[in-house]
């Protein structure tokens, strides 16, 4: 590992400020909550920075707060303390359950939400070194390579997958990202906060040098809203899902009144399915309209030469998943 500094600010501005500090001096600088995935990253040798800025000492940014009827959680927030909140479990299931699937029970709790939600990706091809669009360089090498795990939505020119869990629940549950950063703080929805690689291939997401996830608002809490995560692992611990899928749904007398279907797993971003919720709207969920969902969620993908199996497996976890829900609400 790279010899570096440390710099434990007391305040985030103080932090923002730190990274400026080091840019000007033409050093580089890495930002670390949680530091799971950063310090295997820095180990590797994928981040060298100059001057690690911790945020540990900022108080605050570990508590989840009740707020206008809804939740402000702090992005320092372990993803333990997540999936045990009685108030998360009560009325944001899906993101109790997101949180409680990550990793292991030694990750859970040291891992934070925004560790989570902006954690590089997982490609074999990045994480060993290769001078991929990740890397710096100027090729995906799954393209025609080891694509087993990569995506069958919205890929090219990187065919990556985004690995988080606990973003797709956020983006069902119309999440709002507070940002802190040099041009001062700014909020965006969980929707626009992912980018795909045609808008940029070496990022995943709107964050700027120096910026900082602060907190997530979740909306206000409704008690006809009904939700899961349902995962899909090639091993039962430790690994990122193959397929996933966040399902928020507001029903009335047996009615589906508002959806948000958001998959993980097969695309750089989580994936909504806009057309599979116009289809739930409005309905009851029987069994042959889940299926009519689980049809329309795999429509348009595109799988890579060795990710096919994909399709069929997305489509069976949506159909399974929203009979479940409807046979719940």
């Amino acid at each position: 590992m790279k010899a570096f500094a440390h710099a434990n600010p007391r305040e985030l501005r103080q932090a923002v400020t730190l990274v400026q500090q080091a840019h000007r001096e033409g050093r580089t600088a890495a930002i670390a909550g949680g530091g799971s995935d950063l310090l295997g990253m820095m180990k590797d040798r994928l981040v060298t920075p100059d001057v690690l800025v911790s945020l540990k000492g900022i108080k605050g940014l570990d508590q989840v707060k009740a707020d206008n009827g809804g939740l402000t959680i702090g992005g320092l927030t372990t993803l333990d303390a997540i999936s045990t909140h009685p108030a998360i479990r009560r009325d944001y299931a899906v993101l109790a359950e997101a949180a409680g699937q990550v990793a292991t029970a030694q990750i859970r709790n040291v891992g934070t939400i925004a560790g989570n939600v902006c954690q590089r990706p997982w490609c074999w091809y990045y994480r060993n070194g290769f001078t991929c669009f990740k890397n710096g360089g100027t090729t995906c090498y799954s393209a025609s390579g080891e694509n087993q795990f990569h995506a069958i939505f919205g890929g090219g020119p990187s065919y990556i997958v985004h690995p988080s869990d606990t973003a797709p629940a956020l983006v069902a549950l119309d999440a709002t990202f507070r940002i802190v950063g040099p041009d001062g703080e700014r909020t965006v929805a969980a929707s626009d906060f992912f980018t795909l690689p045609t808008l940029d291939a070496a990022r995943e997401n709107v964050l700027k040098a120096g910026d900082v996830l602060a907190s997530i608002a979740l909306p206000r809490a409704r008690a006809t809203v009904r939700s899961t995560y349902h995962k899909i692992m090639d091993r039962e611990a430790w690994t990122h899902a193959v397929v996933s899928a966040a399902i928020v749904l507001e029903m009335q007398d047996g009615v589906c009144r508002r959806a948000r279907v958001v998959l993980g797993g097969v695309a750089p971003i989580p994936w909504r399915l806009p057309e599979v919720e116009r289809l739930l709207t409005g309905k009851r969920l029987t069994d042959a309209l889940a299926a009519q969902a689980g049809d329309a969620a795999v429509a348009g993908a595109r799988p890579l030469s060795k990710n096919a199996y994909k399709v069929p497996l997305t489509r069976a976890m949506v159909t399974r998943t929203i009979e479940q829900l409807g046979r719940s609400a």
